[in-house]
């Protein structure tokens, strides 16, 4: 009887700005563990890391397939994983530096779980990842400085116990890649609208612009986020492609849950490359900086912080600019690194209103009389009514409340500025919890 052992695979940082892409290799890597027989007991996960450490390429991604295999082709599974990296990363670029990680245990430890959530939130390092490696006897594989090493095992160590989506990615013929993609636009928007809520961020309602397609040289055709992988893969099947489709999978993921925000209870608890959710008071009214990103500043008891909403966040730049002094707010967003003499700044995901202060202005008064508004009569010198021809020496001017153009409720930043990690509107009231327990989808990937 052949024996079978279960086995993670973890990659991650193969791509650069300029080509590669980690999920492509996973997705030929799926081929290639179907045609040794090997048994796929999940998704291919894709994780979304720690979006702020400044040594990410874009969407910071890393990816882990979960098998189980003859004992006999471990070996073989390692060869052409290994294969398949050194192949189709980019290793002539300064900046990748590739890792794979393979686990061959079916329960992932506690420490390992807990690198994973601290990889998604704030600064992992090497030495942690392979210190946890040879403590549960894992194996790793690691090109140049590598660091992929610790993508690779933060996504060996995450399981879903919280929320978590799908993403079905399409990919493109070799042929076609660094050409301008051809997708019907119009079946996105209809696509968009039949799969609502279910489905997330395939379209900006705003600029009228589909964002599934990315713009980069990457292999990446089109992707689909969403609720679960059947709707996925009925949201991929309307999808009117201009040019063929080399490869799909769906992959399990991190994306779109705020997984990344963390509750801190004090502004002065903020540290850079962290991304959070704080609470203050609106201390420095909105400002343009240089006429068209909003800075405005939040205090506490103890602390303040400045928060911007640069142009690309489009609504909620918008918001953030009618706030004043006083209003009460729960500001998420990344944290930036210091800069000499200056405060901490949030780069701003979403802002909740809690409650807004009182705005007035001064208008003169009303004629007692006629109730027509009073003419001033010079400095200290009183007002008068034209119609009635009536002096009013010791009039003031009187203050109007303003009604404020805001409600109360989360705000969120525009589609086409989410990270991958930003949890949309659509979203809220669908999130799961638990470890996943459905059956995978009989087709799942192609080929």
């Amino acid at each position: 009887m052949t024996n079978k052992q279960v086995m993670h695979i973890g990659l991650d940082d193969t791509d650069s700005t300029r080509k590669g892409c980690t999920t492509y290799i996973t997705a030929l890597l799926v081929e290639k563990l179907k045609e040794v027989k090997a048994t796929f007991l999940d998704y291919p996960k894709l994780i979304r890391l720690n979006p702020n450490v400044p040594w990410k390429t874009r969407g910071n991604g890393a990816l882990c397939l979960k098998i189980e295999c003859a004992a006999e082709i471990e070996n073989k599974i390692r060869e052409i994983t290994v294969q398949l990296v050194e192949e189709h990363s980019d290793l002539d670029s300064k900046d990748t530096n590739p890792g794979i990680v393979f686990f061959p245990h079916d329960r992932i430890p506690e420490d390992i779980k807990t690198f994973s959530e601290n990889a998604v939130t704030k600064i992992v390092t090497l030495e942690e990842a392979k210190k946890l490696l040879q403590k549960f006897k894992g194996e790793a594989s690691g090109f140049k400085n590598c660091r992929g090493i610790i993508g690779a095992l933060a996504a060996v160590g995450k399981t879903f116990e919280k929320d978590y989506t799908y993403e079905l990615i399409a990919y493109r013929m070799p042929e076609n890649r660094g050409s301008k993609r051809r997708v019907d636009a119009a079946s996105i928007f209809k696509m968009d609208k039949l799969t609502r809520p279910y489905t997330f961020n395939n379209v900006d309602t705003e600029k009228d612009r589909v964002v599934i397609t990315p713009r980069g040289p990457d292999p990446i055709l089109f992707g689909i986020r969403g609720e679960t992988p059947r709707i996925v893969k009925q949201a991929f099947d309307l999808v009117k492609s201009k040019e063929p489709v080399e490869r799909w999978v769906i992959f399990r993921s991190n994306q779109g849950t705020d997984e990344h925000l963390k509750q801190v209870s004090e502004l002065n608890n903020i540290e850079p490359y962290q991304s959070v959710v704080a609470k203050g008071i609106v201390s420095r009214n909105p400002r343009l900086v240089p006429l068209r990103h909003v800075i405005f500043s939040v205090s506490d008891k103890i602390g303040e912080v400045d928060c911007a909403a640069y142009e690309p966040t489009g609504a909620l730049r918008k918001v953030a600019k009618k706030l004043i002094a006083g209003d009460k707010v729960e500001v998420y967003g990344a944290a930036r690194q210091f800069s000499p003499g200056k405060r901490l700044t949030i780069n701003l995901e979403k802002i909740k209103i809690l409650s807004l202060a009182s705005k007035s202005y001064l208008q003169n008064p009303s004629c007692p009389k006629c109730g027509k508004r009073l003419k001033s009569m010079g400095k200290d010198q009183g007002f008068r009514c034209k119609k009635c021809n009536i002096r009013f020496k010791n009039a003031k001017k009187v203050h109007v409340m303003m009604k404020r153009d805001l409600h109360l409720g989360l705000h969120v930043t525009s589609t086409r500025s989410q990270r991958h990690l930003t949890k949309p509107l659509r979203r809220y009231g669908l999130e799961k919890s638990g470890a996943p327990t459905e059956d995978m989808l009989k087709n799942w990937h192609s080929p």
